[in-house]
């Protein structure tokens, strides 16, 4: 299976740039918005974004395979799905970095071994916090518990609003995306596959 292509560690490290040239960099935007980055309300204002960012781009420095490296094989013999239905994903889109908001569901049949549940969380939360498309972020998660648990299949939904198109643009604000990804026997078996489309549809 050809896998989506992760973040470079090492291009991450050689582009490296510091907390204070980011937040000169805020300054400028700043000042390019009309406003004075001197006044008393601002003074922290680029401190407070890149503590921020740090937060919401945390995605870069954490590892999915390491998260996912730890499995249980005390499960006498199950072999169905596991479903984790409406994981909450706050990303923002590589466009124009606004805002993307939604649900996750998650599912994977396991191959004699499982994973702590928290940790299908965690690893939409590796990759929703990075600047993102919908579809890749949908197709990377399913990709990692696919590979790193040997399931025998996988399957991802993602339904979410993006603030690059309900707050400016064509400004649809009722408007979501949703977004499927398959892989093993969710891709291969229609009846397994519907079967997880009726569970998170409930």
């Amino acid at each position: 299976m050809k896998l989506v292509k992760d973040t470079d560690a090492k291009v991450l490290k050689e582009n490296k740039v510091s907390d204070q040239e980011a937040e000169e960099a805020i300054k400028t935007i700043l000042t390019w918005m009309g406003e004075d980055s001197k006044r008393e309300g601002l003074l922290e204002t680029p401190k407070r974004v890149i503590k921020a960012f740090k937060e919401y781009f945390g995605g870069y420095t954490q590892d999915a395979e390491q998260i996912l490296s730890k499995t249980f094989g005390d499960v006498e013999g199950y072999n169905d799905m596991v479903v984790e239905k409406n994981i909450s994903v706050t990303s923002h889109c590589e466009h124009h970095m606004a805002p993307i908001v939604g649900t996750a569901h998650v599912a994977y049949i396991p191959n004699e071994r499982v994973v702590g549940l928290s940790k299908l969380a965690r690893v939409v939360e590796v990759f929703s916090k990075r600047l993102q498309t919908q579809e890749r972020l949908t197709m990377q998660v399913a990709s990692a518990l696919m590979t790193s648990l040997d399931a025998k299949g996988v399957a991802v939904t993602i339904d979410a609003a993006h603030q690059c198109m309900t707050m400016r643009g064509i400004k649809k604000e009722k408007a979501t995306t949703v977004t499927n990804y398959f892989l093993g026997q969710f891709k291969d078996d229609l009846n397994i596959q519907n079967r997880y489309l009726t569970y998170i549809s409930k």
